[in-house]
């Protein structure tokens, strides 16, 4: 428990600093004005998003090989949070897509396989919950769980294979596309959600054993 109390407390912690340097420390840009102020909302959404399904792919793997209820107490978990994110993700891209794109949502390859990954998921958890058996709701889960994660990489590199609206990615290997001060408040919205998504995973993992009758 005391760990579980530091992790909500550096969370907390991180999650205020990185909305003050998001918010005040960091300049306007020089296009989108103040309205990339959301980029530090939206893309760590993104990552964690990606990290929850990650964890969801390998802990299914685990599961399927290994057959041990932890594994799927923490692959469980991590689907839940992934589809918490995703859809926060779409919503915060949504808000930031109105004033730069002048719409709401279109039919971008990135919106699109993004919203792919939020209905993938979002089946994972309603095949567990309608199966008479939980065994077997937990099984097809983790099918749903591994299958799902291809489409991942998709959305992470749909930017190159397509012509799409949505911006490449502004850090890559070899290129820096942001300033210094951005970068320094992207990066600490990244560590701040991270240690957010730590925290409600081994939360949410511990109640998942707790259901089950038994101790994390």
């Amino acid at each position: 428990m005391k760990a579980q109390t530091t992790l909500g407390a550096a969370a907390v912690f991180l999650l205020a600093a990185a909305a003050y340097t998001s918010l005040f420390a960091s300049p306007p840009d020089a296009f989108q004005g103040e309205y990339v102020r959301i980029m530090y909302a939206h893309v760590p959404n993104a990552w964690v998003a990606y990290l929850a399904f990650a964890i969801t792919f390998v802990a299914s793997v685990l599961y399927v090989w290994k057959r041990r209820p932890d594994y799927d107490h923490i692959a469980h978990s991590a689907t839940e949070l992934g589809v918490l994110f995703t859809g926060l993700a779409l919503a915060t891209g949504s808000i930031w897509g109105r004033p730069v794109w002048g719409t709401w949502w279109t039919w971008d390859a990135r919106l699109v396989t993004t919203a792919m990954l939020f209905l993938i998921y979002s089946g994972a958890l309603l095949v567990r919950g309608l199966s008479d058996d939980p065994q077997r709701g937990a099984r097809l889960a983790a099918v749903i769980g591994v299958i799902g994660f291809l489409d991942v990489p998709v959305i992470h590199y749909s930017v190159v294979w397509f012509r799409t609206l949505h911006q490449p990615a502004s850090i890559a290997p070899g290129s820096l596309k942001i300033a210094p001060p951005m970068l320094l408040a992207l990066m600490l919205s990244l560590l701040a959600f991270t240690v957010l998504f730590a925290y409600l995973l081994r939360l949410r993992a511990r109640l998942a054993w707790l259901e089950a009758g038994g101790e994390p």
